[in-house]
């Protein structure tokens, strides 16, 4: 330990009966160390509390261990959701985590969220164009980032080559300048649509999320194929914004065109139109069936239980990590990747009466 009390490589390399030269190559991820030899240094590591001096290892490599995040807004319980996963993701990788939120005009916002070791995280908040949430990510010297949902439309017109950075964009259609990670959105909508027409339904109703989401398209899409498909009507949808507010607004302009069943295209506009529904004296599912898409951690408990599309989240971002780390330490091409969606039936929805 040397005098500030910091545990260094060579405490690591006595510990571990190897040479300092030894260590550093199994800190720096080398292939060129023994399996055994690098558990050993992994165990005195461990023992010893050692943690690899983060800037003195930027030095070697060219590399901060570090990524970016951008997001639109946080609000929103998916883009919590996947902050969360990305987070976890990062850490279990060894890199700390840099978030920049987008306001409504797509200029970067404070954020002052991080995660992983040795993390920082923040924007100043100055209006300016979305470029300069990348610019501003590379003068920090990120290794990469990763875009979310209803940021990655933004970027998409963006000159994202100008900052130089390794890009990751979750939920985008593809594009040749970075790698996309996706979720099933079209598909898991259809496998809700086809439920509720098994279950007697003539048609369904759809409660959109916002124009300009990538997710939100790709629901609506799913939902027109699976009436196509089944040659059913396709009735004029209601448009949310993905919060309970909305849903709870939409549920008055649904019962009127005489909806008997509603796919929302998120859990929370399903929450708020399951209280407009009953407000309104109506039961659910007895006269109006409900499913939503993400399975949240409480739609278990909504009331009643909240039929609705799994949307793996920690998937979801352990691949959009592994994807950008992969590229950044080995230069692996940009990757096209997609997370398939399951239906969880629970008791909101019912036979058509």
């Amino acid at each position: 330990m040397n005098a500030s009390g910091r545990v260094s490589m060579a405490d690591v390399a006595g510990r571990a009966g190897v040479s300092g030269q030894t260590v550093s190559r199994v800190v720096n991820g080398s292939p060129r160390v023994d399996p055994g030899t690098r558990s050993r240094v992994e165990a005195a590591m461990a023992e010893l509390g050692y943690r690899p001096h983060r800037a003195a290892r930027a030095l070697r490599t060219g590399r901060t261990q570090t990524l970016g995040l951008v997001v639109s807004t946080l609000a929103s319980v998916g883009n919590s959701r996947m902050l969360q996963a990305v987070a976890d993701a990062a850490s279990s990788r060894g890199y700390a985590l840099t978030v920049v939120t987008l306001g409504s005009d797509g200029a970067p916002t404070p954020a002052p969220l991080a995660a992983g070791p040795g993390a920082s995280g923040g924007a100043s908040g100055r209006t300016a164009p979305v470029a300069e949430a990348f610019e501003r990510l590379a003068e920090q010297g990120v290794d990469g980032a990763i875009v979310l949902n209803e940021a990655t439309a933004r970027v998409r017109g963006a000159d994202v080559r100008a900052a130089g950075l390794r890009l990751v964009v979750v939920d985008s259609p593809r594009d040749d300048r970075f790698g996309v990670v996706e979720t099933d959105h079209a598909g898991g909508a259809e496998s809700a649509v086809r439920h509720l027409l098994d279950l007697g339904h003539l048609t369904v109703h759809h409660l959109a999320g916002p124009s300009g989401s990538f997710a939100a398209a790709e629901r609506e899409r799913g939902w027109r194929a699976a009436l196509d498909a089944a040659g059913a009507p396709v009735p004029d949808l209601a448009r949310g914004d993905w919060t309970s507010a909305s849903g709870h607004g939409a549920a008055s302009t649904l019962l009127a065109a005489h909806a008997t069943a509603v796919f929302a295209a998120n859990d929370q506009m399903a929450l708020g139109l399951l209280r407009g529904i009953a407000e309104a004296g109506r039961a659910v599912p007895g006269d109006v069936s409900v499913v939503g898409f993400d399975d949240v951690a409480d739609a278990a408990d909504y009331r009643p239980p909240l039929t609705t599309v799994h949307q793996d989240f920690d998937a979801l971002g352990a691949r959009a990590v592994a994807a950008l780390v992969d590229g950044i330490e080995a230069g692996a091409p940009a990757a096209f990747d997609t997370v398939p969606t399951r239906l969880i039936v629970r008791e909101s929805t019912g036979p058509r009466r």
